[in-house]
Order: structure tokens, then sequence, then C-alpha cells
């Protein structure tokens, strides 16, 4: 079994849930990490027992390592990411890739061109029930599709703001769309497919920043279904982020991985050991407090990279896919601004 060298590029809190999932895998090797210079690199470092790099430069040039994780703030995944390509490194890049498609469309570029992978993180995808959730509509469970909808109801605490580029729009590239609900986004075009039509509108409302802390959107998609999007970080205490898919078959509801409504008209043996099974699936967290969020879906995404590298195929996040979500983000924003329908 060949094992897999990683550096992890950045050192606060999301590099912390890389460094846990690559030492949870048996196949993978954390061999160093750098930071901004806060001492955070050389505590990370030192709880799990690898090496600091003085810079994202050093570590890049580290012939041991294989694949960069990419954990620094999202307005700056570009440049340690094209960089990383011309090392001849696989990148894993965090959610999102970055805050403008410009800036995305250069890293699939400089990967494309030096023929690394470049792949996304969208851990969400990796639950059990998210699957489930696809393959129903793929079989055509639902049968017409006619509603689907994401909430993100989280709170996030004025101290949690304090951090200097959290709720900015140059290194957080927006608020609770851009940083806590894009994963939800990512699931609603992941199962649904892509969005034709959506209008939103953004406030900030609880919250002395930059950026949004409350946003909403109407949709249609290219299915006809319907729909919507909501996300915040001013609904205290914080509530579940939940998923609900409807049509004439069939309705479907997870809050977090735990599924709450699985319901359709042609009833199977399966349907009732899934309800009873994933009623509580302990995969919660992050509502109020993002670092109570379970390590075990980054481990699977990381997994999958690593397989999809090893194989030689495709991954199934690759930087044309995980650009979606922020696509759909950007039109939010757009939307909100000229208050006007967006059409993709």
């Amino acid at each position: 079994m060949r094992i897999w060298n990683f550096g992890i590029i950045g050192a606060g809190a999301v590099a912390e849930f890389h460094a846990k999932a690559i030492q949870h895998l048996e196949n993978a090797r954390l061999i160093g990490v750098c930071g901004s210079g806060s001492g955070r690199a050389e505590a990370l470092a030192k709880k799990y027992g690898c090496r600091v790099f003085p810079d994202y430069h050093a570590l890049l040039r580290s012939e041991e390592i294989d694949i960069v994780t990419i954990a620094t703030p999202s307005g700056l995944h570009m440049e340690p990411a094209v960089e990383a390509a011309r090392c001849g490194k696989h990148v894993l890049c965090e959610k999102p890739l970055d805050i403008s498609l410009e800036r995305i469309d250069a890293m699939i570029e400089a990967h494309d061109e030096a023929g690394t992978r470049l792949g996304g993180i969208f851990n969400y995808r990796f639950a059990e029930t998210t699957n489930f959730l696809k393959q129903a509509v793929e079989k055509g469970r639902f049968g017409v599709l006619s509603f689907a909808s994401i909430h993100v109801p989280w709170w996030r605490s004025d101290e949690y703001y304090q951090h200097p580029w959290r709720g900015t729009l140059e290194l957080d590239g927006g608020g609770a769309m851009m940083n806590q609900a894009i994963h939800m986004v990512d699931m609603l075009q992941y199962i649904m497919g892509p969005i034709d039509t959506l209008q939103a509108y953004i406030a900030t409302l609880g919250h002395n920043i930059e950026a949004e802390d409350t946003a909403t959107a109407i949709l249609r998609f290219k299915n006809k279904a319907l729909g919507s999007i909501y996300g915040t970080t001013a609904s205290f205490p914080g509530q579940p982020r939940r998923i609900e898919i409807t049509g004439t078959g069939g309705t479907a509801i997870l809050e977090d991985s735990d599924i709450k409504v699985w319901q359709f008209t042609n009833e199977t043996e399966e349907d009732a050991i899934l309800r009873d099974k994933y009623a509580s699936t302990g995969n919660a967290g992050g509502a109020s407090d993002p670092s109570a969020i379970p390590f075990e879906l980054h481990a699977h995404n990381i997994a999958a990279f690593i397989e999809s590298v090893e194989a030689g195929q495709p991954f199934k996040i690759d930087g044309k896919e995980a650009r979606k979500a922020v696509e759909i983000v950007l039109a939010m924003y757009s939307s909100a601004k000229e208050n006007r329908a967006y059409r993709f």
C-alpha cells in the first residue's frame, strides 16, 4: 500500500480538521504545515508530529510532499494552488475553492496544464444519507419533482467575527452564504442538478460586518422544479442545517445527516430500515460552534481524493464541480445587488 504524504497550507481551525482526517487514514501521512506566523502552525505540528515550514513556498518545494490541502482564508486559495501545480503537487482545497470565478478558473487552468489534480472539500457529500437522497432522485422515486429547499439557520457570535478576515469581502468573499451555507448550496445542486433562474435578497442584520449575515433566494431548476435557499449566522442559538426534497411520489427531509422524513408512494422494506437506522447519525455540529463538526466526513473526502489520484480517475469534486457552488452564491449576490432575477 502506498503512503501519500501531505502538507497543509494554513494553520487555523479548519487545518485542525485536515490534520486529524489525514492522521485517521492508513494510506496518508502528514509531513508538514505552514501558517501565518501566529504560532498556530507550531502548535499544530507539535500535536500531529510533523514539520513546520516557514511559508507555503518552502512547503511546496519539499520533494517529500505529494498532496497539499489548502486551509487559508478563502480569498487566499488561488496563489498557493497555482504554485502547487507548477511544483507538481496535487491540491485538495477547502471550500469555497476561492471567492471569484476568475481566480478559480486560474486554479483549474494551472492544474490542467500541469497534469496534476485539483479537488474541492465539500464533506457533506460523503454522508451516507446525502447519497441515499441523490440515489432516490436519480431513480425517480420522487415522481415529478416539485420543490427543493435548503435551510442553514446558524449562529455565530460577535467574538467569532473578531477574527480580522471573517465577514470581509476581500478575504471571506462574503458572509453567511459564501462561508457557511455554501456546503448546502453544493448539496442542493449536486442532488437537484443545475439552477435555471434565481432571485435573491441579502442583508446584514445581526452583526457589525462588511458582508451579509442573512440571505435567501427563490429558485427555478432546469428540471422545472422550484426551490429556495436560506442561510444566516444571525439565528440564535443555531439550528441544524436542513434539506427538503418533495414531489408527486414522495418527500425526504434531512437535518444535518439525520433522516427526519423519508416517505414514498412506492414504499420498500429498505425505507423503514433507513428511517430507523439513520434517525440519529451523530454527524451534527456547526450550528453555533464551527469547531463542533466531526472530522470523519473530511476523512472520507480526503480518502476519495487519494483514490482518484491513485486510480488516475476523475475526482467527483474536481475544480469544475467545486466551482458550481461558488457560481450560485455569486449569482445570489449579483441578483440582490441589482434587484433582478439572475439567469444562468
